[in-house]
């Protein structure tokens, strides 16, 4: 079955029919709304009317292996590799003008109002909103052998076999295609407006709006042996060899970890909303740090936060899941932060 909290125009409120909703396969959500594939072909949707549902053939949502979502639309990949969309046309919800290219389609990737397909032979596909990487026509003679694609909000970063880089998009939010001199990029993350890049030595490269964390040169010199890098809406934080963390970009966004940087040893996983950050340490134990009201403080559950194996987040709000199986929840109560109302109904995911 499903449960759901937070905001009741975002899917936070349960459908008169959530009862009905058992033998769930898949379960997605966009910005505003969700998307749930049941056992037998249904798709379910719910939250934000802005996403309409277009209603497919059942028998073909069975065979739904990936499903991504942009702003106000899906788009799911078929066991037969071929791709099928729904949702607002103007983000990506119509996939026409490039349905018969959407073959041998092994990956979606989606921005704020587009998609991107990489296909079997390393190429892509892009269609939606063209400010947004919907149209990726001027760089499309470099998109060769592609090995990952990452998104902004409005632009796209792909890694090719050779560790070279090509972006398109929104020039203001890393889709200025001026990465030629990168070599050896083994990982890219992404804020809403800029890309961070972690070479094979450890070191990183950003691009993209300063504002949002494409300029780290004020921490170059501790970005080393970096590992991982998790992006908010407008800042960093990089994960380092030994379990240190380096953080940068946007003030409001969880760039400033000074008051935290004490209690940040031994960092297992970092994870973001738009303003915050969370960080799993060795102990199980958590550490959050940025806008309060968005997830960054947690000392309301920090005595329960105990034995934490992973977590989840929102917009604004934090979902831990505790070895016991139970979930405890933090940030504003609008993206999801108080979940009492079902506690009875999660406790043993």
């Amino acid at each position: 079955g499903v449960v759901v909290w937070g905001a009741a125009g975002d899917g936070g409120h349960p459908l008169r029919r959530m009862q009905q909703l058992q033998n769930v396969r898949m379960l997605l959500g966009s910005d505003s709304s969700f998307t749930a594939v049941l056992e037998d072909g249904e798709v379910v949707a719910w939250g934000n009317p802005n996403t309409p549902l277009t209603s497919y053939n059942h028998e073909r949502m069975r065979t739904v292996q990936q499903i991504r979502a942009s702003d106000y639309a899906f788009a799911a990949v078929l066991s037969d590799e071929s791709v099928i969309t729904w949702g607002h046309h103007s983000f990506g919800g119509n996939s026409s003008s490039v349905q018969e290219q959407l073959k041998n389609v092994l990956e979606l990737v989606s921005s704020q109002r587009a998609f991107c397909a990489v296909k079997r032979d390393g190429s892509v596909v892009t269609w939606g909103d063209p400010n947004s990487g919907g149209d990726s026509s001027k760089v499309q003679h470099q998109l060769r052998r592609v090995q990952k694609v990452v998104s902004s909000y409005d632009a796209f970063a792909a890694i090719l076999l050779d560790g070279s880089v090509v972006t398109w998009g929104d020039e203001r939010s890393g889709g200025d295609n001026c990465q030629s001199h990168l070599r050896s990029v083994q990982e890219i993350a992404a804020s809403g407006a800029a890309f961070a890049a972690i070479l094979a030595d450890g070191r990183v490269e950003t691009w993209g709006d300063d504002r949002y964390g494409g300029d780290c040169s004020s921490v170059k010199a501790q970005l080393l042996d970096v590992q991982t890098i998790c992006g908010s809406a407008g800042a960093f934080a990089a994960l380092r060899r030994g379990g240190q963390v380096t953080t940068w970009g946007g003030a409001d966004y969880g760039a400033d970890s000074s008051r935290v940087q004490g209690q940040l040893k031994k960092v297992q996983q970092i994870h973001s909303t738009f303003h915050a950050f969370a960080a799993i340490l060795e102990n199980g134990s958590v550490v959050c740090w940025g806008d309060a009201d968005s997830g960054g403080d947690c000392s309301s559950v920090s005595d329960q936060l105990v034995d934490v194996l992973h977590i989840s987040s929102t917009g604004g709000a934090f979902a831990a899941l505790l070895k016991d199986g139970s979930v405890v929840t933090w940030g504003n109560p609008d993206h999801g932060g108080d979940s009492s109302s079902v506690q009875h109904l999660i406790r043993c995911l």
